[in-house]
């Protein structure tokens, strides 16, 4: 049998005792029921927590899908923004080589667009694409999201002249509502093979969908384990009302009691450049569940440790407004010594023999322990091996304890109702039909 991930509070007693965090983390036993009887806010967004079985009936359609794809193209363009790329790409960077796209030896390369409005960086991408054999995945529920929508029309264009419309009709898939939106009409009209997102599930608990599937096995990760690793959590967490051995109460309990210190701020902290975009999904997560009226921790990430030599002193010496959320991974999948010179002239000698993971992890032990003497308070969560089992342990870990999180702050954390301020702006200002008048009210605030 598998072990799990785990969590460690050895570095929060100090400011948050152990007995607040199990009695909040009992409290929030009445949240776990909220979800799991769907009583709650957002009770409509509820279809992730039963992601991992009700995944597995498509995972054959997505498997066969991918190796099509891979069998027509050697790259593939992921067109999405949010939760519709931010998982996919963390499993991919987490589990590919660090420097696949100059590995000589063949592989299929994903690359993503329709994350950003960057002029340079789409035109740049086709300049790549000019040359390449490619094909597109685009996620879109609505497939109105200016930002994909814009990078999906452009992409499109260059395909269909690249290749002719109807042999780019081959290559594109679609992953969007059922039957609502702008991408359903277009796609079915197309010919393009087509994925559903669940009209339940929130682009940011999308990964265990096609959303996050389909790119994930179109870069030759196991799916299959994937799932398998978030089923092992959701059996242990899902159901389980003793708050004691239920990691993501435990998580949710840990942080909200430390947000009460004073502490609003909580910082992802990993020691492999290969977790950098897990970060950034979970940012997302917890960033646009929680933040809303007025409350939630501010969710912000470093890549220990690179960063140490930038915001480390900050950490250390600045303002006690943060604490730290540590993701440790046991063992590395490589192996590699510090060698042993002669001459010594780098003074090393006495690493000589050692794994860099030795190094590695203690200077990660070095660093809880000055942050901790710093007034930092630090959760570490320990991942025995960074492979598709422990990751699917992660995002089902993490998504419950957000939605817990959520419930804890008195916050529906399914909406993002805060998100809208900015594209109402932006499509007045793009004088898009109906918003002409808001528009020239926002001109004349920007003079």
């Amino acid at each position: 049998m598998k072990e799990n991930i785990s969590i460690s509070l050895k570095n929060v007693e100090s400011f948050i005792s152990n007995e607040e965090i199990l009695a909040l983390a009992q409290q929030s036993v009445l949240h776990l029921d909220s979800l799991n009887k769907g009583t709650g806010p957002g009770s409509d967004f509820l279809g992730w927590m039963s992601l991992p079985e009700d995944i597995r009936p498509q995972l054959e359609r997505i498997e066969k899908v991918a190796e099509r794809l891979r069998s027509i193209s050697d790259l593939t363009v992921i067109v999405g923004i949010g939760g519709s790329y931010l998982g996919s790409r963390a499993v991919i960077e987490a589990l590919s080589h660090s420097f696949s796209s100059l590995r000589k030896d063949k592989h299929h390369e994903i690359v993503f667009a329709g994350q950003n409005l960057s002029e340079d960086y789409l035109s740049e991408l086709l300049d790549i694409l000019d040359v390449r054999n490619y094909s597109v995945v685009v996620i879109s529920k609505s497939g109105v999201t200016t930002e994909p929508a814009i990078a999906f029309r452009i992409i499109k264009n260059h395909l269909e002249k690249k290749v002719g419309k109807k042999n780019a009709s081959e290559r594109i898939v679609a992953i969007t509502d059922s039957k609502k939106g702008a991408l359903r009409p277009l796609a079915d009209a197309n010919g393009y093979e087509t994925f559903v997102i669940p009209d339940n599930i929130g682009g940011r608990y999308s990964v265990l969908t096609p959303a996050g599937l389909l790119p994930i096995a179109l870069s030759g990760i196991d799916i299959r384990m994937l799932v398998d690793g978030a089923a092992s959590i959701q059996a242990v967490t899902r159901n389980n009302r003793n708050a004691s051995t239920n990691l993501s109460l435990i998580y949710a309990a840990a942080r909200n009691l430390i947000m009460q210190s004073g502490r609003t701020t909580e910082i992802m902290v990993s020691y492999t450049p290969k977790l950098h975009y897990f970060s950034e999904w979970w940012k997302q997560l917890f960033g646009e569940s929680e933040g809303k009226d007025g409350k939630g921790i501010f969710p912000a990430a470093v890549d220990f440790t690179t960063d140490l030599h930038s915001l480390g002193q900050y950490i250390q010496d600045g303002q006690r407004i943060m604490f730290e959320t540590v993701l440790s991974v046991t063992e590395p999948n490589r192996e590699l010594r510090v060698p042993k010179e002669e001459d010594n002239a780098d003074q090393l000698n006495y690493l000589s023999g050692q794994r860099i993971s030795e190094v590695d992890h203690n200077a990660e032990a070095g660093t809880i322990l000055a942050h901790h003497d710093g007034k930092v308070p630090v959760i570490l969560l320990t991942i025995p091996q960074l492979n598709e089992y422990y990751i699917g342990q992660l995002f089902y870990f993490f998504e419950l304890a957000c939605a817990v999180s959520g419930y804890i702050l008195d916050v529906n954390p399914f909406d993002q109702p805060g998100v809208e301020a900015y594209k109402r702006n932006m499509f007045a200002l793009l004088n898009k039909p109906g918003y002409e008048e808001a528009g020239r009210l926002l001109r004349e605030r920007l003079k």
